[in-house]
């Protein structure tokens, strides 16, 4: 059967049987050959390839196939789910066995070597030697064997072939020497143990390798861990229990305390606060309430939560979030094909440099032996596995770091930019404030009064999903105005709106557009210049009819600045990197938000086909530029910039065009997101200077004979492991802005253009540890309990630890007698 598609956005196969970074090579020329195919990346640390263009799913596993691996299609419905463990079983026995049965058999063969150290002269008889020697060449480490055949049949060659060439010749030449002995000089000295161990000690390292490799995928396997297995939910006044692949959109879910939101959603009925630090990165449980949109996986921690389900399956929030963090570790950084090249011609070299070391050995000392034994080395230590691994093992765990604490990385290529940024550029309204603006006042003109121009305002935005239309829109809600009906709206990019209401075409929108349109400002301009020292964004409003139009009125509106937006500026400030901000608002009001930011250079009424321009320019003259951004508006510059980092409280399409999505709305994120990227690209580097250190300086020292085919062996294994384990200390990454109680006494809310600020209530941090706590019932009545002290109390419950975090206005005593009364003794508070 045809399994023909379209695969443009990317085919994903998981590959068997690859062990190096000549593997990768030759995997990526097999897919690549097949018609249709415009290009393959494959990953050594995932084992996976990601082939694009439009080619059969069966072309593609026949052309692995026939260049030696294994291939099977992943399925493209959600994300795949991990593949089974180094541990897991294999035919009943577990994956580490043959590790175990090729030393139980060495262990013997190296014992000798041992003894002599030791100043005992022995050894084993030859036969004996050959009896446990022969398993582990043979049995044990057939693998080799079938891969370099594979790969020989191929034309090239890879790792396998290297040990299995190698270990052969140390075999061989031991079996020969052994079949050719005088019986009455005795047995001479055998090499059984250099094969035998040598096998032991690869088996051991890619053991080892498969462990670690595990290790920098949990990341994917803690997001996997976040999906239910069921839903519960009310259908004809019944609460039912069903699967989760019975879930459909549009169903009412029960949300219970202490259980996750099987899926996405908006709640209905209820108020609860919901533990959504797997997925933000956000520490505190966030309070939701009617109206407000859950994502699943979240932990509901306290109230009962009726949910109405907004995307199932493949679509949720949690399905995306796993495909953009396995999309990233599956593509190959920039820097890899620099390991591409060498890697093409490096088996070869090798094999050529273990031969001239025979010939070179064997010519010039006449020992024969000796000589093989360094030819033997030289193809032993040069394994590539750790070039093949430098790159993907760092971007793995970089990417799975980075997504536990709310920033998903979409391409590898965006985690190496990232590193050298010289300027981040930020859009205003919804990055750098709150993007919840309100209407703080109203100036009429002459002939009309303050009441007509909202309403007329309110009219043309009724359509409108903008943050200053809703602004409108609220304003007149509150004030009870009723609105007329309006025609003929559409949207003036960049400049405002206009719509048609009764005889007379309204326009609300910028200075720009009434001077477009020769309406005069002058009779309200020292208003407006009033308003805009403030920080406030000004709309003006103006009417046309009979040919005619005058200005009417306009309308001032006042934004938050965001708490962490003059502190992110500050970072970045810090590390060397300038910020830039691009509004559509006048000069005023952006001169008074970079102010208040620590924004030195800002672009006041850019067009949204203009920031892209914005954003070239700075390209343009040498300087690594990142745009920071939310909406559709800004999707053209996030495409165009160095490096897209978009909010997820945006768009989606701001999040598509992106590298970087940020899960919360905090500016400070763009720091961490650099910070990653930093740390991330240092261990790249770090690895691959290992990787080829590691070759440049031990195949000559096994080609001059300092090294035998046992430390050979040994080091290969090392080189390996210790790359992965390397890559893995990023899993201790923390972002600057994790775990960093303010005390909310120590802040004002800042509204630009508001009349006065308003000083919220003084919030403390608390640390409690409950032993007696041990389910999800028991999250709930500890949470109840504090919340009975403090309504507006975030309580955090960590079951593993018996940790509590409460920010809360109330007092400790209060909340520690409060949780005691509630039956669980609280044993120790910081």
């Amino acid at each position: 059967m045809d399994t023909r598609t379209t695969i443009d956005a990317g085919t994903v196969l998981r590959i068997d049987g690859m062990t190096c970074a000549s593997c990768v090579a030759r995997v990526e020329k097999a897919l690549q050959r097949v018609p249709g195919v415009t290009g393959a990346a494959v990953n050594l640390a995932t084992e996976k390839a990601t082939v694009h263009g439009a080619a059969a799913t069966d072309a593609l596993v026949a052309a692995v196939r026939d260049a030696g691996y294994e291939a099977s299609a992943v399925p493209a419905s959600g994300a795949a789910a991990p593949a089974a463990g180094p541990d897991a079983t294999r035919g009943g026995l577990p994956a580490w066995w043959p590790v175990a049965a090729a030393a139980l058999l060495s262990i013997p063969l190296v014992a000798p070597m041992l003894g002599q150290a030791a100043g005992h002269d022995w050894m084993l008889p030859g036969w004996v030697q050959l009896l446990l020697a022969t398993p582990v060449q043979f049995w044990l480490g057939a693998r080799f064997y079938r891969a370099g055949w594979k790969a020989l049949r191929a034309g090239s060659g890879n790792m396998d072939l290297l040990v299995a060439i190698g270990t052969s010749a140390a075999y061989g030449l031991s079996l020969y020497l052994l079949l050719t002995a005088d019986a009455h000089h005795g047995t001479p000295h055998l090499y059984f143990e250099s094969s035998a161990v040598v096998i032991t000690l690869v088996l051991l390292g890619k053991w080892l390798e498969a462990r670690a490799k595990r290790q920098a995928l949990a990341a994917i396997g803690a997001l996997e861990a976040l999906r239910s297995n069921d839903a519960l939910v009310r259908r004809a006044g019944q609460d039912l229990r069903i699967a989760l692949a019975e879930l459909r959109v549009g169903d009412l879910m029960v949300v219970r305390p202490g259980e996750r939101v099987p899926a996405d959603g908006v709640v209905e009925e209820g108020r609860s606060h919901l533990d959504e630090s797997l997925l933000t990165g956000e520490s505190l449980p966030v309070a939701k309430g009617p109206g407000e949109r859950v994502a699943g996986g979240a932990v509901n921690a306290d109230g009962l939560l009726l949910v109405r389900a907004s995307a199932v399956g493949a679509e949720t929030m949690l399905s995306r979030i796993i495909r953009m963090v396995e999309d990233a570790q599956a593509v190959k950084a920039p820097i890899q094909r620099l390991v591409d090249r060498v890697s093409a011609v490096f088996v070869p070299a090798v094999l050529m440099v273990s031969l001239l070391t025979l010939l070179g050995w064997g010519l010039a000392t006449g020992d024969w032996r000796m000589a093989l034994l360094h030819a033997v080395a030289v193809q032993v230590i040069a394994c590539p596995c750790a070039l093949g691994l430098a790159t993907p093992a760092s971007i793995m765990v970089g990417t799975g770091a980075a997504a536990r604490h709310g920033i998903l990385i979409k391409d590898a290529e965006a985690l190496e930019t990232a590193h050298a940024l010289d300027v981040v550029v930020f859009d205003k309204t919804g990055t750098l404030t709150e993007g919840k603006p309100r209407l703080v006042a109203l100036e009429a003109g002459a002939g009309s009064d303050a009441g007509r121009v909202l309403e007329l305002a309110a009219a043309v935005q009724q359509a409108s999903t903008h943050p200053l239309a809703q602004a409108v829109l609220d304003a007149a809600r509150e004030r009870g105005i009723a609105l007329p009906a309006a025609s003929d709206a559409r949207a003036l990019p960049g400049r405002g709106v206009q719509a048609a209401v009764g005889a007379a075409t309204v326009l609300l929108g910028n200075a720009r557009l009434m001077h477009e349109q020769g309406a005069s400002i002058a009779a309200l301009e020292a208003q407006a210049a009033a308003h805009e020292a403030q920080g406030r964004t000004v709309s003006w409003l103006a009417l046309q009819q009979q040919g005619a139009i005058e200005v009417a009125g306009l309308l001032a509106f006042g934004d938050t600045l965001k708490p962490g937006a003059p502190a992110a500026v500050a970072r970045l400030k810090a590390m060397g990197i300038a910020s830039v901000m691009l509004t559509g608002d006048s000069e005023g009001a952006a001169r008074a938000v970079a102010a208040q930011a620590g924004i030195e250079r800002f672009h006041a009424g850019v067009l949204p086909g203009d920031k892209a321009s914005v954003v070239a320019e700075l390209m343009a003259a040498g300087r690594r530029v990142a745009m920071v951004g939310d909406g559709i508006n800004d999707a053209p510059a996030l495409a165009a910039a160095d490096v897209g980092i978009a909010m997820a409280s945006g768009t989606d399409v701001a999040m598509q065009t992106a590298g970087i999505t940020l899960m919360r709305g905090d500016p400070g994120l763009v720091a961490d997101a650099v910070a990653i990227s930093q740390r991330t690209y240092a261990k790249i580097r770090q690895n691959l200077g290992w990787a080829f250190v590691y070759n440049v300086v031990g195949i000559p020292l096994a080609a001059f004979g300092f090294l035998n085919p046992v430390l050979a062996g040994a080091a290969m294994a090392l080189s390996s492991v210790s790359v992965v384990a390397n890559a893995l200390l990023l899993r201790g990454w923390r972002p600057e802005t994790a775990g960093k109680h303010v005390s909310m006494s120590q802040q004002s809310s800042t509204t630009m253009g508001a009349d006065a600020p308003v000083q919220q209530g003084a919030h403390d941090m608390y640390e409690l540890t409950v032993e007696d706590m041990s389910c999800g019932h028991c999250v709930g009545r500890v949470t109840k309990a504090v919340q009975g002290v403090d309504a507006a109390a975030q309580v955090k419950v960590d079951l593993a630890s018996k940790r509590v975090s409460i920010d809360s206005k109330a007092g400790l005593e209060q909340i520690v007698a409060a949780i005691d009364a509630a039956g669980y003794p609280v044993s120790a508070r910081s």
